[in-house]
């Protein structure tokens, strides 16, 4: 995100940015925004996780949530964009943006130099592209969830094909996979898996009572693939999981939890 905002020149910058997002971009541009001292403005959606609304609103963004559902969010994103002038920071089609997501590999790969695969979670592709284009060599498998599978349905199709995203990973229902990481996803040859909402739940549960991580539902994708052997042939092998994004509401992160307790604890 810094990678983009530094290349804003000063009349830009006077302008203001703007962007669409189901949260965590939304939160990660705000933060850097208010680092650099520019107005941003985030479109999400009516019924947008009011967490994630609230830590953008907290970096100082205003939000606009005229958007019905995420599937309206991109064209309000354009009529606002028109009539506001503002610089458009699109989370999955700027390549300064794809290349700070790919930083997440280069540190994968400095953390571990003979990582075979590697397994990160989708929404509209801008971290599985970035991962994919900092890592030439190992496995790339992206996961998405059987509600919110854009880039899938995308990579199938052989064009952009718009869904109506529905999962409880929400930081991934969006309705489009952006072009630019579809295409670098095809030439990478980048894997693509599906996971169940059930198997996103065990994923959750798994890293908050074993790793000890609070991770989104989003964030837990990766882990669902493997724990449900969906990601073929890695026995033997390194396999690295991204696990991003944290951003969980107290009442989803309980009712997950609370599912799988005793009848007599509950």
């Amino acid at each position: 995100m810094i990678a983009k905002l530094d290349s804003l020149g000063p009349e830009e910058r006077r302008r203001g940015v703007i962007a669409a997002s189901a949260g965590n971009h939304a939160a990660a541009l705000a933060y850097g925004c208010a680092l650099e001292g520019i107005d941003c403005l985030v479109v999400m959606w009516d019924g947008a996780s009011e967490l994630k609304r609230a830590a953008a609103e907290g970096y100082g963004a205003v939000i606009d949530t005229e958007a019905s559902g995420p599937g309206d969010v991109f064209d309000r994103l354009a009529e606002l964009e028109k009539e506001t002038g503002r610089v458009l920071v699109h989370p999955h089609e700027d390549p300064l943006v794809l290349a700070g997501q790919g930083t997440v590999g280069l540190e994968i790969a400095e953390d571990l130099p003979d990582v075979d695969v590697v397994v990160v979670p989708v929404g509209g592709g801008g971290l599985v592209g970035g991962v994919a284009s900092a890592l030439p060599g190992p496995r790339i498998v992206a996961v998405e969830p059987v509600g919110s599978a854009a880039l899938g349905e995308s990579l199938a199709a052989g064009r952009q094909v718009r869904i109506e995203p529905r999962s409880i990973a929400d930081g991934l229902n969006t309705p489009l996979a952006g072009e630019l990481p579809t295409h670098i996803c095809r030439e990478r040859g980048v894997e693509h898996v599906l996971v169940t909402e059930e198997e996103i739940e065990e994923a959750f549960r798994f890293l908050y009572e074993r790793a000890k991580l609070a991770a989104e539902p989003a964030g837990a994708v990766g882990v669902a693939a493997l724990l449900a052997g969906k990601v073929p042939d890695v026995e033997g092998a390194t396999v690295a999981v991204v696990v991003s994004g944290g951003n969980v509401a107290a009442q989803t992160a309980a009712g997950i939890l609370k599912r799988r307790l005793p009848e007599a604890e509950k």
